[in-house]
């Protein structure tokens, strides 16, 4: 969740927060590192809002570890689970440039050593492709990334974290269903990212799940027109939200959420929304990844 101050604003959804906690128990809130310590987490904590941790900017260059580990600190003692957003702007991890892809994997690698640090539920990653360019040497490309997410998956491993693969600029499921394939075995997932499907792949959800449902386990949940990537409140855009639910319900599927809001207000009108839509229910329970929160 992102904007401008969040301090001094606590008490005011105080009741709302309460009254949607059967909501914010079974997903989590997306929430820069750098914004967390500069004033963000006493709204998590006073909310019990659990994160998804951006490791996005400079933060993996510039933050010494025991500042990680104090955040980290707060959420255990509040029994907070939480995942990671590994950082994703300006890095290829399939990049044809050997030193490109040198100082990709270096940040990953930095941003999946505190797997362990947050007892992370999962860590979520972006492919960084672009069919502008990876199309035409794609097998390359292929060989690359796979060199990166295996070396990334064995740091994982360390601390049990599942990886999530999700959808961004790609524009059919074909490029998530090579790499997952490759990669079988590994604990290792897809997280769908609904936003993205709209604003640059213009394509649905019956698309991408029709090939990448074997390997569904995370849902990326906020909204937009169509147009940009707005990261607007569920309901406030064109997203079917009913539809792809009534679906994964039929499923039976156990699948991670995470509400990815760019404003605190739309944050609430996410909760509202999911609550009058009756989104969430028992039959999505989360995912046994990871450890399990303290009572």
């Amino acid at each position: 969740m992102t904007g401008s101050n969040h301090t001094g604003r606590i008490s005011g959804h105080q009741a709302a927060s309460g009254q949607f906690a059967d909501i914010t128990s079974q997903c989590f809130i997306n929430a820069p590192f750098e914004q967390l310590r500069q004033g963000l987490l006493p709204l998590f904590l006073a909310h019990r809002l659990r994160p998804e941790i951006g490791l996005e900017g400079d933060c993996l260059w510039t933050a010494r570890r025991d500042e990680f580990q104090a955040v980290a600190d707060q959420l255990h003692e509040h029994g907070l689970a939480c995942t990671l957003h590994a950082p994703f702007s300006d890095l290829a991890p399939g990049a044809a440039d050997r030193r490109i892809r040198e100082i990709t994997r270096d940040k990953l690698r930095r941003a999946f050593e505190l797997a362990g640090v947050f007892q992370a539920r999962a860590i979520v990653c972006h492919l960084g492709y672009d069919d502008r360019k990876g199309s035409y040497k794609f097998d390359d490309w292929l060989r690359h990334s796979l060199e990166t997410w295996n070396e990334l998956l064995d740091l994982a491993a360390m601390s049990n974290t599942p990886v999530m693969l999700e959808n961004t600029y790609e524009r059919t499921p074909e490029i998530h269903r090579a790499l997952l394939t490759e990669l079988a075995g590994r604990d290792i997932g897809f997280c769908l990212d609904v936003g993205h499907l709209t604003a640059y792949a213009h394509s649905t959800w019956q698309v991408f799940l029709d090939t990448l449902l074997p390997w569904l386990r995370h849902l990326h949940l906020h909204d937009n027109n169509g147009e940009r990537d707005e990261h607007i409140a569920i309901g406030q855009g064109c997203f079917p939200f009913q539809e792809l639910f009534a679906f994964l319900r039929q499923q039976q599927l156990s699948l991670l959420f995470t509400l990815e809001p760019h404003s605190e207000k739309d944050l609430w009108q996410s909760l509202q929304a999911i609550a009058e839509m009756r989104l969430f229910s028992p039959q999505f329970p989360l995912a046994s990844a990871g450890r399990p929160e303290k009572s």
